[in-house]
């Protein structure tokens, strides 16, 4: 079986991270899989799907820590494409990935119990995010 929804997201900028836990578990209840994996797919070259400890120390210092890593005061040739200002929000986003799969057994999200689900937005101005949530399983 294959269930499929979107979770409807807006962002504010650069940094603003989003638990997604909730809603992807509420979704997974929904489909009645109750084997199988969750994809959970961010629309967009410059969102990020993962997992962390979502807790207010880790919600400031992963974006600090990308920031610091690919930082938005260098000049990248995307900006010379586009001259947009947003050249290390696409290498921030493509570093960590726009998805993961997660594990359903017996009807739940199998994480870690320090484990939640974020979407971290890398742009540089608030989107309206699509995130495409798909269920395979029995």
């Amino acid at each position: 079986m294959i269930y499929q929804e979107t979770i409807t997201l807006s962002t504010k900028e650069n940094g603003d991270l989003h638990d997604l836990t909730e809603s992807v578990a509420l979704i997974v209840k929904k489909s009645k899989v109750i084997t199988g994996m969750v994809n959970i797919f961010n629309i967009g070259s410059t969102g990020v799907i993962g997992a962390i400890e979502f807790e207010p120390g880790l919600k400031k210092d992963l974006p600090e820590f990308l920031n610091k890593l690919i930082p938005p005061s260098r000049e990248y040739g995307h900006e010379k494409t586009w001259h947009d200002g947003n050249g290390h929000s696409h290498l921030q986003a493509t570093l960590l990935g726009p998805s993961m799969t997660v594990p359903i057994i017996n009807g739940n999200l199998k994480l870690g119990i320090w484990q939640q689900i974020f979407h971290l937005e890398c742009d540089i101005k608030p989107r309206q995010r699509e995130i495409v949530v798909t269920i395979y399983g029995e």
